[in-house]
């Protein structure tokens, strides 16, 4: 329930996010980051 103070809506956190925030995010953020870096190592190796 959004509580009014003021014009202003105010929400708690939980609220706000509208939704659940998963782990598996960034475990994905980091392994997709680190294959990006890997690709980029083998590719200037190969060029060199």
């Amino acid at each position: 329930m959004d509580q009014r103070i003021d014009p202003r809506i105010v929400e708690t956190p939980t609220e706000a996010r509208q939704g659940s925030k998963y782990g598996i995010v960034r475990y994905v953020l980091a392994i997709s980051t680190a294959l990006v870096v890997i690709a980029f190592a083998v590719a200037y190796m190969t060029s060199v």
